[in-house]
Protein backbone atom coordinates (compact mmCIF):
# COMPACT_ATOMS: atom_id res chain seq x y z
CA UNK A 1 0.00 0.00 0.00
CA UNK A 2 1.43 3.36 -1.05
CA UNK A 3 1.76 6.09 1.59
CA UNK A 4 -1.07 8.60 1.32
CA UNK A 5 -0.57 11.66 3.60
CA UNK A 6 -4.32 12.36 3.60
CA UNK A 7 -5.15 8.85 4.78
CA UNK A 8 -2.09 8.03 6.90
CA UNK A 9 -1.72 11.34 8.75
CA UNK A 10 -1.06 10.99 12.46
CA UNK A 11 -1.83 14.08 14.51
CA UNK A 12 0.56 14.66 17.39
CA UNK A 13 -0.99 15.03 20.81
CA UNK A 14 2.17 16.63 22.25
CA UNK A 15 2.42 20.33 23.05
CA UNK A 16 3.91 22.20 20.11
CA UNK A 17 7.28 23.81 20.81
CA UNK A 18 7.51 22.15 24.24
CA UNK A 19 10.86 20.64 25.25
CA UNK A 20 9.99 17.28 26.82
CA UNK A 21 13.55 16.86 28.09
CA UNK A 22 13.29 19.87 30.39
CA UNK A 23 12.97 19.50 34.13
CA UNK A 24 9.45 18.96 35.36
CA UNK A 25 6.87 16.39 36.38
CA UNK A 26 4.89 14.48 33.76
CA UNK A 27 1.81 12.32 34.27
CA UNK A 28 1.62 9.47 31.74
CA UNK A 29 -0.92 6.79 30.90
CA UNK A 30 0.08 3.87 28.71
CA UNK A 31 -2.66 1.58 27.35
CA UNK A 32 -2.43 -2.07 26.36
CA UNK A 33 -3.39 -2.52 22.69
CA UNK A 34 -7.15 -2.93 22.29
CA UNK A 35 -7.43 -2.44 26.07
CA UNK A 36 -6.93 -6.14 26.67
CA UNK A 37 -6.65 -7.02 30.36
CA UNK A 38 -3.26 -8.74 30.29
CA UNK A 39 -1.65 -7.39 33.47
CA UNK A 40 -3.86 -8.68 36.28
CA UNK A 41 -7.28 -8.02 37.74
CA UNK A 42 -9.08 -5.90 40.28
CA UNK A 43 -10.30 -7.90 43.30
CA UNK A 44 -12.08 -6.14 46.16
CA UNK A 45 -10.97 -2.74 44.82
CA UNK A 46 -7.30 -3.76 44.76
CA UNK A 47 -5.08 -4.44 41.77
CA UNK A 48 -3.75 -8.00 41.82
CA UNK A 49 -0.83 -8.20 39.41
CA UNK A 50 -0.24 -11.35 37.44
CA UNK A 51 3.31 -12.26 36.34
CA UNK A 52 3.06 -9.92 33.35
CA UNK A 53 1.88 -7.07 35.55
CA UNK A 54 4.75 -7.70 37.95
CA UNK A 55 7.18 -7.59 35.03
CA UNK A 56 5.69 -4.26 33.86
CA UNK A 57 6.04 -2.83 37.37
CA UNK A 58 9.64 -4.05 37.65
CA UNK A 59 10.53 -2.52 34.28
CA UNK A 60 8.96 0.80 35.31
CA UNK A 61 11.22 0.88 38.37
CA UNK A 62 14.22 -0.13 36.22
CA UNK A 63 13.80 3.13 34.28
CA UNK A 64 15.79 4.76 37.09
CA UNK A 65 18.84 2.70 36.10
CA UNK A 66 18.47 3.51 32.40
CA UNK A 67 17.70 7.20 32.83
CA UNK A 68 19.65 8.84 35.66
CA UNK A 69 18.02 12.18 34.80
CA UNK A 70 14.62 11.05 36.15
CA UNK A 71 12.88 10.28 39.40
CA UNK A 72 9.74 8.18 39.67
CA UNK A 73 6.76 9.22 41.73
CA UNK A 74 3.42 7.41 42.13
CA UNK A 75 2.81 4.49 39.74
CA UNK A 76 -0.07 2.07 39.27
CA UNK A 77 -0.42 -0.92 36.97
CA UNK A 78 -4.05 -1.59 36.06
CA UNK A 79 -5.46 -4.63 34.17
CA UNK A 80 -5.04 -2.96 30.77
CA UNK A 81 -3.07 0.24 31.32
CA UNK A 82 -0.68 1.94 33.68
CA UNK A 83 -0.42 5.41 35.17
CA UNK A 84 2.70 7.05 36.50
CA UNK A 85 4.47 10.28 37.25
CA UNK A 86 7.96 10.79 35.88
CA UNK A 87 10.02 13.69 37.17
CA UNK A 88 12.83 14.91 34.92
CA UNK A 89 15.43 16.45 37.21
CA UNK A 90 17.51 19.53 36.52
CA UNK A 91 20.98 18.82 37.86
CA UNK A 92 22.37 15.58 36.51
CA UNK A 93 25.99 14.59 36.14
CA UNK A 94 26.55 14.96 32.35
CA UNK A 95 28.63 11.76 32.31
CA UNK A 96 25.51 9.82 33.30
CA UNK A 97 23.55 10.92 30.24
CA UNK A 98 24.22 8.32 27.57
CA UNK A 99 21.39 8.77 25.06
CA UNK A 100 23.38 10.22 22.14
CA UNK A 101 24.97 12.86 24.40
CA UNK A 102 21.62 14.51 25.02
CA UNK A 103 19.14 14.58 27.81
CA UNK A 104 16.39 12.05 27.02
CA UNK A 105 12.90 13.29 26.29
CA UNK A 106 9.75 11.91 27.84
CA UNK A 107 9.17 10.14 24.50
CA UNK A 108 12.59 8.46 24.75
CA UNK A 109 11.77 7.21 28.24
CA UNK A 110 8.31 5.89 27.36
CA UNK A 111 9.62 4.40 24.11
CA UNK A 112 12.29 2.47 26.01
CA UNK A 113 9.74 1.28 28.57
CA UNK A 114 7.34 0.06 25.88
CA UNK A 115 10.09 -1.65 23.90
CA UNK A 116 11.61 -3.46 26.88
CA UNK A 117 8.26 -4.57 28.32
CA UNK A 118 7.12 -5.79 24.91
CA UNK A 119 10.29 -7.88 24.57
CA UNK A 120 9.87 -9.28 28.09
CA UNK A 121 6.18 -9.99 27.49
CA UNK A 122 7.01 -11.93 24.31
CA UNK A 123 9.44 -14.04 26.35
CA UNK A 124 6.60 -14.66 28.83
CA UNK A 125 4.31 -15.77 25.98
CA UNK A 126 6.99 -18.16 24.74
CA UNK A 127 8.19 -19.51 28.10
CA UNK A 128 5.38 -18.99 30.60
CA UNK A 129 2.27 -19.28 28.43
CA UNK A 130 1.15 -15.69 29.01
CA UNK A 131 -1.78 -14.68 26.76
CA UNK A 132 -0.71 -13.60 23.30
CA UNK A 133 -1.37 -10.13 21.95
CA UNK A 134 -2.17 -9.02 18.43
CA UNK A 135 0.63 -7.11 16.60
CA UNK A 136 1.75 -4.90 19.50
CA UNK A 137 1.50 -5.01 23.27
CA UNK A 138 0.97 -1.29 23.80
CA UNK A 139 -1.18 1.19 21.93
CA UNK A 140 0.78 3.31 19.51
CA UNK A 141 0.85 6.49 21.59
CA UNK A 142 0.53 7.43 25.24
CA UNK A 143 -1.27 10.14 27.15
CA UNK A 144 0.83 12.75 28.90
CA UNK A 145 0.10 15.80 30.99
CA UNK A 146 2.67 18.36 32.11
CA UNK A 147 2.10 18.80 35.83
CA UNK A 148 1.85 22.53 36.49
CA UNK A 149 1.93 22.92 40.27
CA UNK A 150 1.64 21.20 43.64
CA UNK A 151 -2.18 21.17 43.51
CA UNK A 152 -2.11 19.45 40.11
CA UNK A 153 0.51 16.97 41.38
CA UNK A 154 -1.54 16.04 44.45
CA UNK A 155 -4.76 15.68 42.42
CA UNK A 156 -3.00 13.33 39.97
CA UNK A 157 -1.34 11.33 42.76
CA UNK A 158 -4.76 10.82 44.34
CA UNK A 159 -6.27 9.78 41.00
CA UNK A 160 -3.51 7.22 40.37
CA UNK A 161 -3.64 5.76 43.87
CA UNK A 162 -7.44 5.48 43.88
CA UNK A 163 -7.65 4.05 40.35
CA UNK A 164 -8.14 0.40 41.45
CA UNK A 165 -10.99 1.38 43.77
CA UNK A 166 -12.66 3.23 40.89
CA UNK A 167 -12.24 0.44 38.31
CA UNK A 168 -15.97 -0.21 38.02
CA UNK A 169 -16.45 3.33 36.66
CA UNK A 170 -13.14 3.52 34.74
CA UNK A 171 -13.52 4.21 31.00
CA UNK A 172 -10.60 1.81 30.43
CA UNK A 173 -12.59 -1.05 31.99
CA UNK A 174 -13.98 -3.17 29.14
CA UNK A 175 -16.59 -4.66 31.51
CA UNK A 176 -17.83 -1.32 32.80
CA UNK A 177 -21.58 -0.96 32.79
CA UNK A 178 -22.39 2.53 31.49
Amino acid sequence: MKFNPQKHHRRSIRLKEYDYSQAGAYYVTIDVQNRECLLGEIVNYEMILNEAGEMVSEQWNALLERFPSIELDVYQVMPNHSHGIIVVIENVDPQNIVVQNKKPTLGDIIGAFKSITTHEYILGVDNKHWPQFYKRLWQRNYYEHVIRDETDLNRIRDYIQSNPANWDEDGENPNRIP
